[in-house]
């Protein structure tokens, strides 16, 4: 910080498509199967579109670098780096240079008043997060504390965290016991089947949640997603099916815009714990579901929904209605650990990407080095400034992607 107490200013604003991946040297102890071509998915209605035909070609990670006058510097991440990187470059970066580095609420603010014109949801949330973390970061750097200590520091000695088994490459069985030996105490499946495939594909979603309860005994939760894939006929058939398998929670059941229909599904299933967030952006989803009480546990990615800024607004939401916050992704990355950290709405921590193949230690499948490898189920992100990454610029310069 400059003397006199005057705040430092923000001399450049910079997003860059990169390519990351975890730097794995561990052989898998299984080998790689065909279990499932993909999990159900909002386009499963259309068997044309096999696997992720229907994604984005050629969009890899975003990259955020905003640099002071002083050349200290935070970073953020996000996806979608084919629209994201031209959103920052081209309208948020000069919102933000020339502008207090401090000012974190006033910039989040700004860039959602600024993009209100073509849509803050979607695609400009992701690009806000990432310009959002990055400030958060480079505001610990220059604080010289880490970024949960500017959220209030820690409300909890470590956070719990549970396994998404989202790889299906090596067997569900397989992942799953890797998972306990790893130390988590909580896993969750993905179910395969959705209305499209009748009252089969709900027999052949119980089989896998029967299959893995017996598996992993009945002290361990089980929560299954259904990312986006169902109805209210085939959720109130497919809850009722599960009952016996105890499943903590049923996650991202609808697509995400269709609120009136989860006040449908939380009349048609009580009791059932239900969890959703991840697709929701900025904050309006997340009050209108607060004050309706539609959901028990709110999912927003931080590298998605807004940023650090967005998911504080989020979590105090949560708690003014007796909701929890369990951020989708938050232990893959420093952002949601540091989150978690201090919020006292975050009651766990989900660990996704895969996870790890059999064998692999999730230390070699950390991809941001300084992040924090879960250990026995438990993380506690580093006490270095800001989010604590071990990054070079020419560390990401080394990264960049030429897909854009």
């Amino acid at each position: 910080m400059p003397p006199g107490g005057n705040s430092m200013k923000i001399r450049e604003v910079r997003a860059v498509a990169v390519d990351i991946a975890p730097n794995i040297k561990t052989k898998a102890r299984v080998p790689k199967q065909r279990e499932a071509a993909h999990f159900g998915n909002p386009m499963a209605r259309y068997p044309d579109y096999v696997r992720n035909a229907w994604q984005p070609d050629n969009w890899t990670r975003a990259a955020c670098i905003v640099t002071a006058e002083d050349g200290t510097w935070g970073l953020g991440m996000t996806n979608n780096s084919g629209p994201v990187t031209r959103l920052i470059n081209d309208h948020l970066a000069k919102l933000i240079v020339g502008q207090d580095c401090m000012a974190t609420e006033k910039l989040w603010d700004v860039m959602q008043r600024a993009t209100a014109q073509y849509g803050t949801a979607g695609m400009a949330s992701y690009a806000i997060s990432a310009v959002d973390n990055a400030l958060w970061d480079l505001k610990g750097k220059l604080l010289k504390l880490p970024v949960y200590h500017l959220l209030g520091g820690p409300q909890k000695e470590k956070i719990f965290c549970y396994a998404s088994n989202t790889d299906l490459t090596y067997g569900t069985e397989n992942s799953i016991a890797w998972f306990l030996e790893l130390g988590f105490k909580a896993v969750k499946l993905f179910m395969r089947y959705g209305p499209e495939h009748g009252i089969e594909g709900i027999r052949k979603n119980e089989e896998l949640v029967a299959k893995t309860r017996e598996q992993v005994g009945p002290d361990v939760e089980i929560s299954v997603d259904s990312w986006m894939s169902l109805n209210i006929e085939y959720i109130v058939r497919l809850v009722d099916a599960l009952r016996p398998y105890r499943i903590k929670w049923l996650e991202d059941y609808l697509l995400p815009e269709s609120l009136d229909t989860y006040i449908k599904v939380r009349q048609r299933v009580p009791g059932q714990i239900l969890a959703t967030g991840e697709h929701w952006y900025s904050i309006h989803p997340f009050a209108v579901a607060a004050s309706q009480g539609l959901v028990d546990i709110f999912q927003p990615d931080v590298q998605w929904c807004g940023g650090i800024s967005a998911c504080v607004r989020i979590c105090h939401l949560a708690e003014a209605h007796g909701v929890s916050v369990i951020t989708h992704a938050g232990m893959n990355y420093p952002y949601g650990q540091h989150l978690a950290m201090a919020m006292p709405a975050i009651v766990w921590g989900e660990r996704s990407e895969g996870v790890a193949p059999p064998g692999v230690p999730l230390e070699e499948m950390i991809t941001l080095p300084g992040t924090v490898a879960i250990k026995n189920g438990y993380v506690r992100p580093t006490d270095a400034p800001g989010f604590g990454f071990e990054i070079t610029k020419e560390w990401l310069e080394g990264k960049a992607s030429k897909a854009g």
